[in-house]
């Protein structure tokens, strides 16, 4: 096995939590109704094109076109947007600054939409320990597909077979490794320590 030598996170659920239902379990209260509403309104892939970068007023205008009796809760997405992200997981937060204080070389490749992304730096100024960041929103690419994995090596000088990839998602860890990455799914944060170790690295 080739020795690891660079180590990239993803943010969402991995660094940081996000959860649509934390606004609109108020905003809609009838769990059935908000169920209903993200499966046929605003829906992961209507979600998943902003992280490729369209903006917040297309995506909307498309929404309210189709779904005009929804409009009210078509803008409280974008503008309650800051609740689904209410802390950051501090185990997982502190095993990615261990590492970088021990000198591994980190960096990060996330999905998200371009403007809340900056919002997230705000937020939590971990996310500029790092040495460098990919977001989707801003180059136009989301994983899983492979361009955004190859972009990422390019940019930052990492050799694919001596990188590593954490994701919570098992799509985007599978996209990792058909571009010749090594890649974990993450659960927490214990387990991502044990992982980590299985591959030589530890804090």
């Amino acid at each position: 096995m080739t020795e690891i030598r660079h180590i990239v996170f993803d943010v969402g659920k991995v660094l940081i939590h996000y959860d649509p239902n934390l606004p609109f379990s108020r905003l809609i209260p009838d769990e059935a109704e908000r169920k209903r509403f993200f499966e046929t309104v605003c829906t992961n892939d209507w979600n998943i094109e902003q992280d490729r970068g369209r903006s917040w007023e297309e995506a909307e205008a498309l929404l309210i076109a189709e779904f005009p009796d929804h409009e009210d809760n078509i803008r409280n997405f974008r503008r309650h947007w800051h609740e689904m992200v209410p802390h950051a997981y501090d185990d997982s937060v502190e095993l990615m600054q261990a590492l970088i204080d021990k000198g591994h070389d980190v960096t990060i490749l996330s999905n998200w939409a371009k403007d809340t992304f900056v919002e997230a730096r705000g937020r939590f100024p971990f996310l500029e320990r790092p040495r460098g960041i990919t977001v989707s929103g801003e180059i136009g690419m989301i994983k899983p597909d492979r361009a955004i994995y190859d972009l990422h090596a390019a940019t930052f000088g990492l050799e694919p077979a001596a990188t590593i990839f954490i994701d919570d998602s098992q799509k985007n860890v599978d996209g990792a490794k058909a571009a010749g990455w090594q890649a974990v799914l993450f659960r927490d944060a214990k387990t991502l320590e044990e992982d980590l170790e299985r591959f030589g690295i530890s804090r």
